[in-house]
């Protein structure tokens, strides 16, 4: 039976390169580059013709125009737009307006909840994966209705705004019977209530923040540091972006999020704190493209002292898009298989890997192969 995809910040670049691409190779125009999963053992995923697309937006752009913009700015192929038009109007008509924190968390759930349920029902879905590609949310502090689920149900019930609003959707979708993707840094399905609530609905979740870029390649450096006992002195970033994400990372607040995430790798892979840190910019005449440069010193043989530099340039949105169809596909498969809580296994995919501390990529993907062949 098919699969349903649920793209929070569904007319986004992200979410939109994501149908657009699945359309794509459906269709036999493309072949599907980048894609992860199609280099694992055979393990029943679910293949991209079987996935339906709907979401929840806020944005006023339809899905059709958002892929035009993105085929001027070299992202979609020219032709795509035009020849997918019938496949980009079926998701448009699939999106549900998002939450807007009117009426208190309580009353804003139940109508995702509805959204989510419908989308199943309607379209005869055997199980629908959540994904969050919506904007970077600052860091939210703690608060004791996090703790437990009886405790947070009752605070949503007095008609209080208690989640961010990444966390409501993570909600809605565990109350939908729903897997759940966080790709991006916002706190999402972490706290531990909603960790209580997959558990109880027996649903599985992987997160959190996509590895597409900079962070990809530190993950594959470091442990090429680490192996050849080569002591890191200081590794240090600037990362430059356009287009909706970087406009979002302007705020510093949600940068911060963004920042954390990002230095993860280094220090898992190497141990403690490693001097340096990454750096954020938004140049918007970048548009969709992004460039990291980064700088990394290091003592070898007789504490003699060396450097060495990398510039990575690329399209978020191209490198995300792919990852999205494979972590879709694989939590659906898993929660198919009844496996359910934190998969820890995809943490190949995510700069900070939820339930699990290891950072370096050829362990991860050791490990995510294994995961496939444990869903055989």
């Amino acid at each position: 039976m098919a699969i349903g995809v649920w793209l929070i910040g569904a007319r986004g670049s992200v979410a939109t390169t994501v149908i657009v691409g699945a359309a794509a190779i459906r269709s036999g125009l493309l072949p599907a580059t980048g894609c992860v999963a199609e280099r694992l053992p055979p393990c029943g995923l679910p293949g991209v013709a079987d996935l339906v697309f709907g979401g929840h937006d806020i944005a006023p752009i339809s899905l059709r125009k958002r892929a035009e913009r993105l085929s001027e700015a070299g992202v979609i192929p020219p032709a795509l737009p035009e020849l997918l038009a019938g496949e980009l109007e079926a998701a448009e008509a699939e999106i549900r307006p998002g939450h807007a924190h009117e009426g208190g968390d309580q009353a804003a759930a139940a109508g995702l909840v509805r959204d989510l349920t419908d989308f199943r029902e309607r379209k005869e879905l055997s199980r629908v994966v959540v994904v969050d590609l919506s904007s970077t949310e600052p860091p939210v502090p703690w608060r004791p209705e996090f703790a437990d689920l009886a405790t947070l149900e009752a605070a949503m019930a007095t008609g209080e705004t208690v989640l961010p609003a990444s966390s409501l959707y993570a909600y809605a979708a565990f109350r939908a019977g729903c897997g759940y993707v966080a790709f991006t840094p916002s706190t999402g399905p972490v706290l531990p209530a909603l960790a209580e609530l997959a558990a109880a609905e027996r649903l599985p979740y992987a997160g959190r923040d996509g590895k597409t870029g900079e962070t990809l390649v530190k993950s594959a450096l470091a442990p090429m540091f680490e192996g050849r006992g080569l002591a890191v002195r200081s590794w240090s970033g600037l990362n430059l972006l356009g287009g909706g994400d970087g406009a979002t990372l302007a705020d510093p607040a949600a940068r911060r999020s963004k920042e954390v995430s990002k230095d993860r790798a280094v220090e898992g892979v190497l141990g403690g704190q490693v001097e340096g840190r990454t750096h954020i910019d938004f140049v918007a005449d970048l548009g969709e493209w992004k460039t990291a440069w980064d700088h990394v010193t290091f003592e070898g043989f007789m504490g003699v002292r060396m450097t060495m530099q990398f510039t990575w340039q690329g399209c978020d949105s191209a490198l995300a898009a792919p990852l999205v169809l494979d972590l879709a596909r694989l939590v659906a498969r898993a929660h198919e298989r009844g496996r359910h809580g934190v998969l820890a296994e995809l943490g190949y995919f995510f700069k900070d890997p939820l339930g699990s501390d290891e950072h370096a990529l050829p362990a991860q993907y050791d490990r995510l192969r294994a995961f496939a062949e444990s869903l055989a």
